[in-house]
C-alpha cells in the first residue's frame, strides 16, 4: 500500500511552519489562525462545533480560544438559550487580520497547485475530499470509543 500520509504530513508541516513565520506579528502563536478564520466564518459558534469542525480535541482548542482571547483576537459572549455555552466572536482586530490570513491562504494554494491543470486540480480536491471524509470517519468512531471507553471505567 502507498503511504500518502507521510506527503500529506510533510506538505502539512511545511504550510504550518510558512503560517507561524507569516502570522508571528499578528498575535497568532502555531496554528492558531486555523480557529480565528472559522470563528470569522462561523461567528457565535460554540468550542465544541469548532473542535469538531477542525478535527482538534477538546483540550487543544480551549487552549487556542483562551490565547486568542488574550490577544484580543475573539471575545466569548453566553448564549442566552443555553448558559454553558460560549459564543464565539471575532473581534474588530480579528476581523481586520482575517483577510490577511484568506490571501495568504489563497497563495499557498496557488504554490501548491502550480503546474497542475484544471482537470487535475479538480480531480485532486475530489480525491482529497474523499480521503478527508474516510479519516472523519475514523475520528469521530475513535473518539466515540474513547468516550465510551471512559464511561465504563468510570463506573
Amino acid at each position: 500500500m502507498k503511504d500518502i500520509l507521510r506527503d500529506i504530513g510533510i506538505i502539512s508541516r511545511a504550510l504550518d511552519s510558512i503560517s507561524n513565520i507569516e502570522f508571528k506579528e499578528l498575535d497568532l502563536a502555531k496554528g492558531q489562525f486555523v480557529y480565528l478564520v472559522r470563528i470569522c466564518e462561523n461567528p457565535g459558534i460554540i468550542q465544541e462545533k469548532l473542535a469538531e469542525i477542525l478535527k482538534i480535541d477538546r483540550t487543544t482548542t480551549a487552549r487556542a480560544i483562551k490565547n486568542l482571547e488574550k490577544n484580543g483576537l475573539i471575545t466569548k459572549k453566553t448564549d442566552s438559550n443555553n448558559q454553558k455555552n460560549k459564543l464565539l466572536f471575532p473581534t474588530e482586530r480579528g476581523e481586520a487580520i482575517y483577510p490577511f490570513i484568506i490571501r495568504e491562504n489563497e497563495h499557498s494554494n496557488a504554490v501548491a497547485l502550480q503546474g497542475l491543470t484544471e482537470d487535475e486540480i479538480d480531480v485532486l480536491i475530489g480525491l482529497l475530499e474523499r480521503v478527508k471524509d474516510n479519516v472523519s470517519h475514523d475520528w469521530l468512531r475513535v473518539k466515540k470509543d474513547i468516550k465510551e471507553s471512559i464511561k465504563k471505567g468510570n463506573k
